[in-house]
């Protein structure tokens, strides 16, 4: 298992085609755009080494009974699937922010399950060529991103209808050595910090679109390659500060990029899926039921981080003893444990799979999703509520540094006898940074939008059998 050095240190060996700002990026790793989330991955290495994590962050691999980074495992029972969301909460409430490798952890998964009935169903070999790789993954201890979204074009249209066929990635030729592929993939968490991109279709196909239905391991620095880095809120105050920045070692939010795949030649060793437009929903639906169900972790961990420090604000502005306040946090705190509790849940509720690997409760893990659209959003008004409007209009760290302005900003930004002023618009940088408009917009569409949730709801809840035991319950007898 690699530590977070080692992990740092082995980025600089790749050769990244890297775009922000509109200059491409030479050394990324030491870049203050990227390195904050190079930070928080770091920290997913480190915590596999510290004996009091042991437990949530290590396991030893069911298929070399190796000890490996629980990043790289298959959930081998819902106990598995349990202590993922737990090292999950852990490691945000160290982080504050995300930490990246769970989108590539779910793809692994994702694919594990469905690989094997894919095979078992079509008499295909995928399986093994993902078990291959799987090995090297575990090995080399690597961070994979979970490629699954892609830009979509004309959202009424199916992937084979686009005038644009490159809008969803798309195989282009088969050859005896293997495949090449056309295409971008939107919104990549992690994408420029990680060893490998896992490419997975992002919905159900039909026949006429197999040529889409494509998946696939493709190292982040392959030829044809290349990453467009996002902007988020506040991004460049990383280039001229710190106190600034908030949470300025791990940042805000995963990282995310615009990856386009330009004519990328994958070997049929890493590929596993190509035309078998059959179970590209049963991945997506997999790997979108894992992913929602890290939110309750996850997010609840980022929520201790938020209600803390708006609890330390509130005692920096003298009213942390006042009713109002306490009721504040008490709801902040209830809305964040209903996120966790949901998550242990469709934990708990997992059910083994054809393959042997553990796949979660979908209802649940779509719920939990849906109720993060929500209840994040609640806590971060609280959050500001209680705060107060300083942290929306604080000037900048240069005024304080500023040999006129300094001595009054010191002066009028004071708040209890006794606390630095720094510590006050420390604090008020994290919550604002915390609570900005990048880290709602993620909470709201990162795994999904809220619609996709809805419909999984809907689809998982087997209603005809509720309106059954309705009717049986009222005497109604059922129509034949």
């Amino acid at each position: 298992m690699l530590t977070g050095e080692e992990y740092i240190e082995s980025l600089r060996h790749l050769k990244t085609e890297i775009y922000a700002f509109g200059e491409r990026i030479a050394n990324f790793v030491d870049h203050p755009l990227f390195r904050p989330h190079i930070n928080a991955a770091a920290v997913t290495y480190d915590m596999a080494h510290e004996s009091e994590f042991e437990d949530l962050v290590t396991v030893h691999s069911h298929l070399t009974g190796k000890k490996i980074n629980r990043f790289t495992h298959i959930h081998q029972s819902s106990e598995d699937l349990v202590k993922k969301v737990k090292m999950l909460r852990m490691i945000a409430q160290r982080t504050g922010t995300c930490f990246q490798r769970c989108v590539g952890f779910d793809g692994l998964n994702a694919l594990y399950s469905v690989t094997y009935e894919m095979d078992q169903t079509l008499g295909t070999s995928y399986h093994q060529h993902f078990v291959d790789f799987l090995k090297y993954v575990q090995e080399k201890d690597l961070m994979s991103a979970g490629s699954m979204t892609d830009p979509k074009g004309d959202r009424s249209l199916r992937p084979s209808q686009q005038a644009d066929p490159d809008m969803y990635v798309h195989v282009v030729k088969k050859m005896a050595e293997g495949i090449v592929i056309r295409g971008a993939k939107a919104h990549q968490t992690g994408i420029i910090n990680s060893h490998y991109m896992i490419i997975m279709p992002t919905i159900a196909l039909g026949e006429a679109d197999q040529d889409y239905a494509v998946s696939c391991a493709v190292p982040v620095d392959a030829p044809g390659v290349f990453h467009i880095f996002g902007r988020q809120t506040n991004d460049e105050r990383r280039l001229d500060g710190e106190i600034d920045i908030g949470n300025a070692r791990y940042g805000i939010v995963g990282g995310e990029a615009l990856t386009v795949l330009e004519d990328v030649f994958i070997p049929w060793e890493r590929v596993f899926m190509c035309g078998e437009y059959q179970f590209a929903g049963m991945l997506v639906e997999r790997f979108a039921s894992f992913h929602r169900q890290n939110y309750g972790g996850c997010k609840c961990g980022v929520s201790d981080i938020i209600i803390g420090a708006t609890m330390v604000l509130a005692e920096y502005n003298g009213v942390a003893k006042a009713s109002h306040i306490k009721d504040k946090i008490t709801e902040m705190l209830h809305l964040s444990e209903t996120l966790y509790c949901c998550s242990i849940a469709c934990s708990a509720e997992g059910r083994k799979t054809l393959s042997g690997a553990y796949f979660v409760n979908p209802l649940l893990a779509n719920v939990v999703k849906q109720n993060v659209t929500r209840h994040i959003y609640e806590i971060c008004r609280l959050a500001h509520d209680v705060a107060g409007g300083f942290i929306a209009t604080l000037p900048s760290e240069k005024d304080f540094q500023n040999a006129k302005t300094g001595p009054y900003l010191e002066k009028y930004f004071s708040g209890v006898v006794g606390v630095p002023t720094e510590n006050r618009v420390r604090m008020a940088r994290l919550v604002e940074n915390m609570t900005g408009g990048t880290a709602l917009a993620e909470s709201m569409h990162g795994a999904g939008s809220p619609q996709t949730q809805r419909v999984m709801i809907i689809r998982q809840s087997n209603i005809e059998h509720k309106k059954r035991m309705a009717k049986k319950l009222a005497g109604v007898p059922e129509q034949k």
